[in-house]
């Protein structure tokens, strides 16, 4: 990819990955919040301020080292976790499961509003190029983080979600594997199992389910 194809694209995804992760981490914050955890809160976490999530390593130096070393064929990033104190949750193995999915919940939203800008801009006959692929990238952006945090191992969200959901002998067993859980996720990644067995089938579905959402909009266009 020459230069300028390469400014084009960091241009285009700029702003929808500032967002995807500014908002699903803040996300998390306000619910833990909401059922009476501050912690986030008394950090400043809860905030729509992209410079109190973004991390140096993960949400920039990563992403385009993969983007470099793989020709754009798979990039992967992380932002500042949102601390959460589960303890402090008024029904801590209940409200941990809406903590969790606060984040993968407000992807999917933003991909919902991402499209519904992308079908209003097509739909008014806009020709500039760049906005319709900046709205096509936040869908595409967002439906990956939503269904890539949603993948059932800890410290992931799904996984979080699931420790929530399955009864406590089992709950502890899956927890016990957090530490490691990075690295095993990272490990199916690069065997390609999360994407063919994971990804690809969840964003399918997304896709799916906002063509659905969105058919009054389409229809008004048609």
């Amino acid at each position: 990819m020459d230069s300028n194809n390469l400014i084009q694209t960091i241009l285009v995804f700029a702003l929808p990955v500032l967002f995807a992760i500014t908002i699903h981490e803040a996300a998390h914050g306000y619910v833990a919040r909401h059922f009476g955890d501050n912690t986030a809160y008394m950090l400043g976490r809860v905030t729509l301020n992209p410079m109190k999530h973004i991390d140096p390593i993960g949400t920039i130096l990563m992403p385009l080292m993969l983007y470099f070393a793989t020709q754009g064929a798979f990039l992967f990033g992380y932002a500042k976790p949102v601390p959460v104190n589960f303890g402090r949750l008024r029904h801590p193995k209940r409200d941990s499961v809406w903590v969790a999915l606060a984040g993968p919940a407000s992807n999917f939203v933003q991909a919902l509003l991402w499209a519904i800008l992308f079908t209003v801009l097509a739909g008014v006959g806009l020709t500039e190029p760049f906005f319709l692929k900046m709205a096509k990238a936040g869908v595409l952006v967002n439906l990956v983080m939503c269904a890539f945090n949603l993948f059932p191992i800890p410290p992931l969200d799904g996984g979080r979600i699931l420790v929530g959901l399955l009864p406590p002998k089992q709950a502890y067993a899956l927890s016990r594997i957090e530490p490691w859980g990075f690295f095993i996720v990272m490990a199916l990644v690069l065997l390609g199992i999360v994407s063919r067995f994971w990804l690809s089938p969840l964003i399918d579905i997304g896709y799916q389910l906002l063509n659905l959402l969105l058919t009054p909009l389409t229809l008004l266009f048609s």
